[in-house]
């Protein structure tokens, strides 16, 4: 006869009439944890889009030049595990684009129209620096800034720079190095401005009466051939006036034409010599002058490494300024030993 085995762990039985009974033992723990944990769910759920939507902007800074270009200073915050991140530009003329990771690297990107696309590697902070020419406009004298920001940011206005009109007041104003700066709020913001000028005002000389001569009186009685003889004298004398004039224009010019062959090859054989740079640069900026004194003092060249060290400046505010350079035609960049080699430019154009 086999015994009946009964797990021992069951507590129910069936009863006689058909009816399953089942003890109710733990039902109420589970009744009361499972508000917490639909809870829990809800708070993950909430959670999700915060973490997808992580990227912000803290900072934005924008500095206004006297040229109509603008550089934008920007500090984002990104979701570190985002493998690359898209960022919406001011515009799609775009210069010396540079972004840095919190760490302070270089992060490599790609452009396309007013997006840039870059690979955060990790990083939850990224700065972007770069130059515009899309935000400023010139009518007549009178230049306009115009941007539609999606946050609050700061303005510098140029040097010797007087507004005239703008669309809305700033929350704030001040006077940072004698330009101005602004603290803007997000949305629309129109500011026209004019630049003052150091000329001084040109005076005209004052006009003196010429002095009042009596024409000479004719006497009725001269002979025809006195009259005859002084014509061809007259004519005489225009004649010969007429030659040196002539001779003296052309001697003229072709002195001006050897003058300007000796000035251009003096402007190309000293085209390395800081002081004729900044005659044909005029609005070259003061701390770019610096950099170009620098790079003549050591025989025409340096590297990009040197200037950095030289003027303890970061790498990203360094290239700005070496580009920039480069834009004005002043120097050359080229690559040795895997760095950026600054040389001046051995001949110089005039600016229209």
């Amino acid at each position: 006869m086999n015994p009946e085995i009964v797990p021992i762990h069951r507590k129910e039985f069936l009863r006689e009439d058909g009816m399953l009974f089942v003890r109710t033992e733990g039902i109420l723990e589970t009744m009361v944890k499972a508000p917490l944990i639909i809870a829990s769910l809800i708070v993950v759920a909430l959670a999700m889009p915060i973490q997808t939507s992580f990227s912000s902007t803290r900072i934005l800074d924008i500095t206004v030049y006297s040229d109509g270009s603008a550089h934008i200073s920007s500090q984002l915050e990104v979701d570190p595990l985002d493998p690359d991140f898209e960022v919406n530009l001011f515009g799609p003329s775009i210069d010396n684009f540079v972004a840095v990771g919190e760490n302070g690297f270089l992060l490599s990107s790609e452009i396309i129209d007013n997006k840039v696309t870059i690979d955060t590697f990790g990083t939850s902070s990224i700065t972007i620096d770069y130059d515009i020419h899309d935000l400023i406009s010139k009518e007549g004298r009178v230049w306009t800034f115009s941007l539609n920001s999606p946050t609050d940011y700061s303005l510098l206005m140029p040097a010797n720079s007087i507004i005239v009109g703008m669309n809305a007041l700033p929350s704030n104003m001040v006077i940072v190095n004698d330009q101005t700066q602004l603290e803007l709020s997000t949305g629309l913001s129109e500011i026209n401005y004019i630049l003052g000028t150091s000329n001084p005002p040109v005076t005209n000389p004052p006009v003196t009466n010429p002095p009042v001569t009596n024409p000479p009186v004719t006497n009725t009685e001269e002979s025809t051939a006195d009259i005859f003889t002084l014509s061809v004298i007259g004519v005489s004398i225009t004649a010969a006036v007429v030659g040196a004039i002539f001779m003296v224009k052309r001697k003229a010019k072709s002195s001006s034409a050897i003058q300007n062959e000796i000035t251009e090859s003096k402007i190309k054989s000293n085209s390395n010599d800081p002081e004729t740079i900044f005659n044909l640069r005029p609005e070259m900026r003061e701390d770019d002058k610096e950099i170009i004194k620098f790079i003549s003092q050591n025989g025409g060249q340096v590297l990009e490494s040197d200037l950095r060290k030289k003027f303890l400046q970061p790498r990203t505010t360094m290239w700005r300024a070496v580009k920039r350079l480069e834009r004005q035609g002043v120097i050359e960049i080229s690559k040795k030993d895997l760095q950026n080699l600054v040389k001046l430019k051995t001949e110089l154009e005039e600016e229209e």
